[in-house]
């Protein structure tokens, strides 16, 4: 049974049928050829016991955040500020794709939105300078990842919620080992240039008062942010009502610092956001379906046994539940990835002992390799799509350093725990 069910995820995602839909049909397919029960009969009280959740709520407004930033024009604003700063660096400006990554995954929640958001900024650069349009492209799509580890990350709050964890302690899990990323980010990409020049472009600099004058565009962006995640922190506010006001300051800063926000940006930020959370939660009910028929037709079961069963130590069974996500990664939509395999694995994981906190983060860095690697690495879409020439193969080419990286973000938190659990202890 669960080769069968395997085979057809692959075989009807591999037909371009929506993600969340091929969820349900799945969840038909079990319960009408796997189950005594008629498993049907439950889809309505499913589907509504797994969208009303008040948690939920913040996943709209932290998109209409990321929306509101985008369409405000604050992005070009941020984008232009980090390359003063960065662009001494060797690879110059490629730094700056990767630090307003950073900047933008501590607002916007989403990495497809925080890669679509610089690549709309930064591709027109490439041409014009002459950089390597592999690492250059590459380097974007990786940053873009860090949206769903830099806190406040959608991921982690649908994480949160399958396995009724602590939204605020998954969020400072995440932070030190986001931020650990972005500088191994900016160190292999200075490493490549220093052994390559020709790969990261013309050496520019500017003076202290144009670095300085860029400073005034990033303080918004570091207050929106303070005020965000410190008020979890500090207990002020749940993360949906942070979101909420996220909503108002990311208002405030478009219209002050942006282009405005008049009826059309409105209209376009309001469109992104229901699109984008329909789709989220269209995968989110379809999963909990599926996941509901599984177990009723004892599927779950199953897989719990073979994984037990293996007769590995606790660790041994860690590094073949990394194995398994990095190999369907390659083939899975990672919020669909998440969400199919989170209420299976993630109860077996915390009977071996291990932390659930820690161990989100952990999913979270092989969720975020999964969106640069063939052939479903949503990133890489997105990024080619800004480009005005050049191959998806170059993309591909630009993200292998990074993948090295991230690879090595899964053995140090393996090693060192402490990585994601220091912060959450001391708050």
């Amino acid at each position: 049974m669960i080769a069968s069910v395997a085979v057809s995820l692959l075989a009807l995602m591999a037909l371009s049928i929506p993600v969340g839909i091929v969820l349900f049909i799945l969840g038909i397919g079990v319960s009408e050829f796997y189950s005594a029960f008629p498993l049907l009969r439950a889809l309505g009280q499913v589907v509504w016991s797994s969208s009303s959740s008040a948690t939920l709520i913040a996943i709209p407004f932290f998109v209409l955040l990321g929306e509101i930033l985008v369409r405000g024009g604050v992005a070009e604003r941020t984008y232009s500020a980090l390359d003063k700063w960065l662009s001494w660096l060797p690879g110059g400006l490629i730094h700056a794709n990767i630090a307003t990554a950073t900047m933008f995954s501590a607002t916007s929640g989403s990495s497809v939105a925080t890669a679509a958001t610089v690549a709309t900024v930064a591709m027109p650069q490439a041409d014009r300078l002459g950089y390597d349009p592999r690492l250059f492209a590459g380097a974007i799509a990786a940053g873009g990842t860090l949206g769903i580890l830099i806190p406040p990350s959608i991921n982690l709050i649908v994480y949160g919620f399958l396995t009724e964890t602590s939204i605020p302690q998954l969020f400072s899990a995440g932070l030190i080992p986001g931020l650990l990323m972005a500088l191994a980010f900016v160190a292999v990409t200075a490493l490549i240039c220093r052994i390559r020049p020709a790969l990261g472009g013309p050496s520019r600099s500017f003076s202290w008062g144009e670095r300085l004058r860029g400073l005034i565009q990033l303080v918004p962006i570091i207050i929106l942010f303070t005020v965000v995640i410190g008020s979890i922190y500090a207990g002020w506010a749940t993360p949906t009502e942070s979101a909420a006001v996220g909503v108002v300051i990311a208002a405030l800063i478009a219209v002050v610092l942006g282009n405005g926000l008049g009826l059309r940006t409105i209209a376009e930020a309001l469109h992104g956001t229901i699109r984008i959370s329909a789709m989220i939660m269209l995968v989110i009910t379809g999963a909990y379906f599926l996941n509901f028929a599984m177990t009723s037709a004892g599927l779950g079961q199953q897989l719990t046994d073979l994984l037990e069963n293996t007769g590995l130590p606790p660790l041994g069974t860690l590094l073949l539940v990394v194995l398994l996500y990095i190999v369907l990664g390659f083939f899975i939509e990672t919020l669909s990835l998440m969400v199919a395999t989170i209420p299976i694995i993630v109860p077996i994981i915390s009977g071996l002992g291990y932390n659930k906190v820690w161990f989100g983060v952990l999913l979270i860095v092989l969720i975020e390799m999964a969106l640069i690697t063939p052939p479903v690495g949503l990133n890489l879409f997105v990024v080619q799509s800004s480009r005005t020439n050049g191959s998806l193969s170059e993309v591909i080419q630009g993200v292998i350093p990074y993948v090295f990286v991230m690879l090595g973000m899964v053995a140090l938190l393996i090693a060192v725990p402490g990585l994601a659990l220091w912060l959450p202890s001391k708050l």
